[in-house]
């Protein structure tokens, strides 16, 4: 397997070439069909995935019984429900497959071992946790800072294979506006274009 794939995203200066080996034999390859679940709430995550290939989206249900979508994810991202994962707590969202996919998955007591036995890894991990925690304060700031065309524009920027592939309904729930305001949106955004010299 080529290691290309796992340094992108394990990416970091400390982590030496060496180390990608037993990053690489920690994970094992996952196929998911379009619409399975991956996570339930209430279950407690003990695993998680890089993807490959593929769509995800995470969800809650709110409390007039809606679906909520929280989040997307796409090839090259970590799948993860990082408070069930190392805070060992029943999950509040549920975690599902959007198209056919390919993952690697790597089960928590294996990312414990890599954690404690590889420094680089231990940075990469610090890293990224803090970024987590960057894009969710940014995401919570901006739902209340930007319209929902902005929004949109963000995710068309930042995710334009979800804006292909993904129904509306889920896309909407996520830029938190109605199925309409979401066609309205996108039929301003296309005129726009259009009308572009």
């Amino acid at each position: 397997m080529k290691t290309d794939f796992f340094e992108k995203i394990y990416n970091h200066p400390n982590i030496q070439k060496e180390d990608y080996k037993s990053i690489i034999d920690a994970h094992t390859k996952v196929e998911f069909l379009k619409n399975d679940t991956i996570l339930s709430e209430g279950k407690i995550s003990n695993e998680y995935y890089l993807i490959k290939k593929g769509l995800f989206r995470s969800y809650v249900v709110d409390y007039k019984g809606n679906e909520i979508t929280t989040d997307f994810f796409s090839p090259n991202d970590i799948l993860i429900e990082v408070a069930s994962l190392f805070l060992r707590i029943p999950s509040k969202e549920t975690i599902q497959a959007l198209t056919d996919c390919e993952v690697y998955k790597i089960e928590f007591n294996d990312f414990q071992n890599l954690y404690s036995t590889i420094d680089g890894f231990t940075e990469w991990g610090r890293t990224w946790m803090s970024h987590q925690l960057f894009m969710a304060k940014h995401r919570a700031v901006t739902m209340h800072t930007q319209s929902a065309s902005q929004r949109y524009l963000n995710l068309v920027q930042e995710k334009s294979e979800i804006i292909k592939e993904v129904p509306l309904k889920y896309i909407a729930t996520y830029l938190g506006i109605t199925d309409t305001s979401l066609s309205r949106i996108r039929k301003e955004v296309m005129s726009k274009a259009e009308n572009l010299p």
